[in-house]
Order: C-alpha cells, then structure tokens, then sequence
C-alpha cells in the first residue's frame, strides 16, 4: 500500500526570506532594511484583508535569530465595555495571560504559524521578486542615463518588416544590458542592417516608464557626429580643438564647424588626421556619408564663405537687421555653391544659422540697382536656393564628385 503523499510547505519561511534579503544587498546593494520593511507591510496588508474587522496587526523583525512573528493586538477592557472580540479582551481573561495586565494594557495575541506561514511565503516572495525587478530596471535607469548624448555599440536582435525598427542589445549581455529601439525615422536612409550587426548608436534621452528604461537613440542625429569626431580626434577630446556646430543630412553630407583654441593648431588638419585616416574612419562608420570640415570665425561673414565650400566666395553682403545675407559667387561655381538639390547652400544656413541668398558675380556687374542688404528677402532660406538655375557648363555640384 502506497503511503499518504506528503503535502508540500506552503513556501519559503522566515529564514529563507531573511537569506533571500541578504542575497539581494550583497548583489544587488539594495539594503536589507529597505525590502524587510516593504515585506512587512505587504504581510499586515495581506492578513487585514483575509481578516477586514481587525485593526491592529504588528510583524516583530528578529533579526538575530532570524525570524518573523505576527502579533493581532488587542486592548483590555472592563467585562461591561467588552463588545469587539477581534480587536478588545476582557480584564479576566487577560489576567488569566499574566497577572501584570490592566485595562487599557495592549496584549499581542500570536497569529497562527500555518496562517502566518502562508501569507509570509506567498507576499514575502511577491516582494522580493518586485524588489529585483525595481532594482534591476534602477540599475539600468543610472547605467544608461549617465550615458546620455554618448555613442554606445548595439547589435542587432530583430528588424519589424512592417515598420523597419530595428531592436538592438545595448550594454553588453549582463543584467545592465537592456533593448532600445532604433526607429525608422532614427536611421540613415539608405543603409542596410542584418540580424547580430554591431553598429554605433547616439544615446538621445532616458526615460522612465512602467515596463523599464527606455532608451531613444538615433543614427541621424548631429551629436552622433560630433562624438565620433571626440572619439577619432584627440584634440577634440582633449580640448584643443571645439566642435562648434554641425549640419546634417544623414546618409548624404554633413558640414562641420571647428576652432582651434591654441593658435598654432590647424583645426581642420586635426580633423582630417595623417593621410586623412581620422575622418576616413568616421565616413566608413556613417556607410561613405561625405563630409566638409570648416573652419570657424567669430566673423560672420567670413564664417559663411567658409560654410559654403567647396565653392569659393566673392564678397558676402551682410544685412543691416535680422540674420541675412546674400552671397555673390563666380559663374562658373553657382551650381557648386547650391549643390544637388539646394544641400551645400542649405547645409551652410543650418550650420552658421543665417538665411542665405546666393547669387553669381555678374549679378553685381550687371545690375548697377542691385537690392541693397536692407532689402534682402525674409523667405524661408532653403526657397532661395531655387531662384538661379545652374549653368549649362557649370561644374558638377560637390554631391557628385
């Protein structure tokens, strides 16, 4: 004959909580004290609400001998005024408890140890298990939020074939290591990714929800440039060399502004590197995204012919009021100057934040009336752009060197 199957123990018991407890502040620095008490409110919390007429419940944290009690706490009271046997015990029976007991002395009466152990195993594992979850997405939170505006290494987990998001594991594979979502709109047109591709992400902003970090990157935004440049250039990292703007249109061109704090660095020879291998390595990490590395000037207008490169600029007009100017070029350089498409003289806006209007240089030769500075139109600059055809045999724009 089979013997009577044992039941199992309800869960763990006190012990095995204390040792789970001392688990979790060893790895993961969350302080004993700290979960005991959320242990212990979620346990009062538990018996209130299988027993909703009594009042007083109090939990006695040993913490020497590692062990947990539960105490429902009743007031003495005269034999007449005895009316509530859940939370009130007569004077007489109290007495029969200990002799010491007046009226309006508070007993603890022990909670049954089955009962106890029970409602201990089962909320005492919620706890902890909450507790891990809590610190672990706090750990991730701090981990990637100091690393904002940062570059970080992903790899790729899954691409949605619907949207084109693409998941990538960023942090390594330890529990610091979380998932981020590289948007359609985050990413470079154009460039093809495949699933354990490692690719340079730009880390835009931390935020906390309710599922975890969540963690916005970008392969598109400017500040991925600027942190590449930080990286490759040890006078930018150094400080010698500033970033002081960048204009971009992912996956195509970029402009660069940089200047030089010590007066016999090149700034843009940093840039470039020996044998242009320092920018060479960025555009083969942006997949051939070209680039125009420009020097800065505190003078705007020297600052705008510098934007315009790789065309060469005759005179720039500046306006008298708001932050436009007109820029005369030769002939044969208008279509270098507005680039494919308007995006060498759209570019140059963005990175020196004028409007600019760009004009060949017998516009000036030609019309002796020509607008005056204060007459420079206030249209959106990139609408400029589209005022002068190029020339027959006007050279190719930079685009298409």
């Amino acid at each position: 004959m089979k013997g009577k199957k044992q039941k199992e123990p309800a869960g763990m018991n006190p012990g095995e909580i204390f040792a789970a407890l001392e688990l979790l502040e060893k790895e993961r620095s969350i302080p004993q004290t700290f979960m005991m008490d959320k242990i212990v409110q979620a346990i009062t919390t538990a018996y209130k609400r299988d027993h909703p007429d009594v009042e007083n419940v109090v939990v006695d944290v040993d913490d020497v001998h590692k062990d947990l009690r539960m105490f429902v706490q009743k007031a003495v009271v005269d034999e007449e005024d005895y009316v509530d046997p859940e939370n009130e015990m007569p004077l007489e029976e109290a007495k029969a408890l200990s002799a010491r007991y007046e009226i309006g002395d508070v007993v603890n009466i022990p909670v049954d140890k089955m009962e106890f152990g029970r409602i201990a195993a089962g909320n005492g594992k919620q706890v902890i298990i909450q507790g891990l979850r809590e610190a672990e997405r706090g750990m991730v939170f701090d981990e990637f939020n100091s690393k904002q505006h940062e570059i970080l290494t992903g790899v790729v987990t899954r691409i949605d074939p619907r949207t084109n998001a693409v998941s990538l594991r960023i942090g390594g594979t330890g529990p610091e290591s979380t998932e981020a979502l590289l948007l359609a709109g985050e990413q470079v047109p154009d460039e093809t990714m495949e699933e354990g591709m490692h690719i340079k992400v730009y880390v835009v902003d931390v935020r906390r929800s309710t599922r975890g970090p969540q963690i916005l990157i970008s392969r598109t935004h400017p500040g991925l440039v600027k942190r590449l440049f930080e990286n490759e250039v040890p006078e930018i990292h150094d400080g010698i060399v500033e970033v002081k703007n960048v204009a971009r249109e992912a996956g195509s061109r970029r402009k660069l502004a940089v200047w030089s704090t010590v007066d016999n660095i090149d700034p843009i020879g940093a840039c470039v590197g020996p044998k242009g291998q320092r920018v060479a390595a960025i555009v083969d990490e942006l997949r051939g995204e070209k680039i125009d590395i420009i020097k800065y000037s505190e003078d705007p207008a020297e600052f705008i012919a510098a934007a315009l490169a790789p065309a060469d600029v005759v005179e720039v007009w500046m306006a008298d009021e708001g932050k436009a100017c007109r820029c005369l070029v030769p002939d044969d350089q208008l279509s270098l100057a507005i680039g494919k498409e308007g995006q060498n003289a759209r570019l140059a806006a963005r990175l020196t934040g004028y409007k600019i209007d760009i004009k060949p240089q017998s516009y000036k030769d030609s019309k002796e009336d020509a607008e005056t500075p204060e007459q420079l139109p206030e249209e959106d600059p990139e609408a400029l752009f589209e005022e002068e055809e190029p020339a027959e045999n006007a050279p190719a724009s930079s685009e298409e060197d």
